[in-house]
């Protein structure tokens, strides 16, 4: 019996125009298009310069971060006042000044033994402000490594401390490879959450499903007839998905696949009992959508897709535990980034499993057929 029922469904997908193309597009375009569009990464911040000094040094300074690539050189003022209303009228977002005596001081130190340069940012947008104060910091302690070595030779440079940070798991920094694993969650979540959820509501008001309530067809067999082919769908996305992200930005798992695909099948049967939960308590597609368009909302801002978890406040690191998202975006990014094996990853199986437990046997006991 179950057979015909899932062949019912792929035959449905089939014939439906939209469902199709959404299964294959949707993965193309998010891979490809919101990683860029949600880098986090902070470019063309635009500078004011006071250069207070007007030496060589002072502008080989201005020089280096205006070639930097990351700041754009949008006034040079006379005075401080004069910076400060470029800012205010949203020409510049940082400020610069170099005091006068800046060469002097590097050359020979005043009282308190520093060159006098400020940094004043304009907060507003806090992360443009917090991010380009900290790149314009990092080239100004390269520039004062440049002036040490030229100062003093290679043995004076050579006789202070440096830091140089390694970062590992990810080198550059580059905010993609932490972005692509979790847009695959996300992905999943969308198709493989919405999408069994409308088809029952869909059945519901085309009258089908009263067809299928007045047989011998168990409760049971019916939400599996449902979630199998979901949860093929969702391998399918996820290949794409994973292919894309190899072609296209050269990231490969670092971990075994079969930790992904594990915890994928997984997964997928967790949102895909949770669609099948709200639609066995919905009564039209409007209602559905706007039931599951809000859960997902929440997944997806209290999963750590954007901010860490750990930097939340306690009450919403309580409301994030009980969040599946959470949990398989926190193996996508440990077995891509690291290489975590099953082993270190037990919390988050045992927390997935108990959730797809759980709410596939809501989906089943929640399915209110006729008898």
């Amino acid at each position: 019996m179950i057979r015909f029922l899932i062949e019912k469904e792929f035959k449905q997908i089939r014939r439906n125009a939209f469902v199709p193309r959404i299964i294959l597009m949707m993965p193309v375009t998010m891979i490809l298009v919101f990683p860029w569009a949600a880098d986090q990464e902070v470019r063309d911040v635009r500078l004011a310069v006071v250069d207070g000094d007007r030496t060589s040094s002072s502008r080989r300074l201005v020089e280096k971060v205006a070639s930097s690539g990351r700041f754009t050189l949008t006034d040079v003022a006379d005075t401080w006042p004069a910076a400060m209303e470029s800012v205010e009228a949203g020409r510049a977002d940082i400020v610069l000044e170099i005091a006068r005596g800046f060469e002097k001081a590097t050359v020979t130190p005043d009282a308190d033994g520093s060159a006098k340069i400020s940094i004043a940012a304009n907060a507003v947008n806090g992360t443009k402000g917090t991010l380009g104060t900290s790149y314009l910091t990092s080239i100004l302690n390269d520039f004062a490594g440049e002036l040490l070595a030229d100062a003093g030779g290679a043995g004076s440079a050579a006789g202070v401390p440096s830091v140089v940070p390694q970062y590992r798991f990810n080198p550059r920094l580059d905010y993609k490879v932490f972005m692509v694993p979790a847009l695959m969650v996300m992905l999943l979540t969308l198709l493989c959450g919405f999408l069994p959820a409308l088809n029952i509501v869909g059945e519901k008001e085309a009258g089908t499903i009263e067809q299928i309530n007045v047989t011998p067809v168990r409760r049971l067999d019916f939400v599996l007839a449902k979630l199998i082919p979901y949860w093929l769908i969702g391998f399918v996305v996820l290949g794409v998905s994973m292919g894309l992200a190899a072609a296209v930005y050269g990231l490969y798992p670092a971990g075994s696949l079969l930790t992904i695909l594990l915890f994928a099948g997984i997964y997928i049967l967790v949102v895909s009992g949770v669609g099948l939960v709200i639609s066995n308590y919905s009564e039209s597609m409007q209602q559905a959508m706007f039931v599951m368009f809000f859960f997902t909302m929440i997944f997806l801002l209290m999963s750590g897709l954007f901010t860490p978890v750990a930097s939340m406040p306690r009450w919403a690191q309580a409301i994030a535990a009980v969040n599946p998202l959470k949990y398989f975006i926190e193996v996508m990014r440990l077995v891509y980034l690291k290489g975590s094996g099953l082993g270190q990853l037990l919390p988050q199986l045992a927390a997935l499993c108990g959730f797809a437990v759980a709410f596939n046997v809501w989906a089943v006991f929640s399915y209110r057929k006729s008898e």
